[in-house]
């Protein structure tokens, strides 16, 4: 189970930029007056950039492609739309976002870290490593 923690734990990080890409492009009017309530300008190019990070992005960690290098891009999104739009933490709903995001850059950080797993293009044609028990080295 160990060794494929990292690709369970990568998979669902995708999960979250590929559904965040998909209420873009579902609703682009509506991302868009939300970032110009935050007096961002040039909303239709951010918007476009926003949706090609998550979604690129989103599954280059589905696939575990470039993994590490995909998971520090997403970091720079993530913080830098986290002190965009989370940052009034007075309000519960903002600090549960903000809470939520810093969560999800743990995990992306862990990826920049450790790298993708054994389920991912990364490491295709790599020998699968053995299985260690949860208990080891706990």
């Amino acid at each position: 189970m160990k060794n494929y923690a990292l690709d369970i734990g990568r998979i669902l990080l995708s999960l979250v930029f590929l559904g965040s890409a998909a209420t873009k492009i579902a609703d682009p009017a509506g991302t868009q007056a939300y970032m110009a309530a935050y007096g961002l300008p040039m909303t239709s190019a951010l918007l476009l950039g926003a949706i090609a990070t998550e979604l690129l992005g989103g599954l280059a960690l589905l696939v575990g492609l470039k993994t590490r290098r995909v998971a520090f891009v997403l970091s720079g999104f993530l913080l830098s739309a986290t002190l965009i739009f989370h940052t009034s933490l007075g309000e519960q709903q903002q600090l549960l976002h903000f809470l939520k995001n810093v969560s999800i850059l743990g995990g992306l950080l862990l990826l920049v870290a450790e790298g993708s797993g054994p389920l991912s293009l990364d490491r295709r044609g790599e020998p699968a490593a053995e299985e260690v028990p949860l208990s080891a080295g706990a």
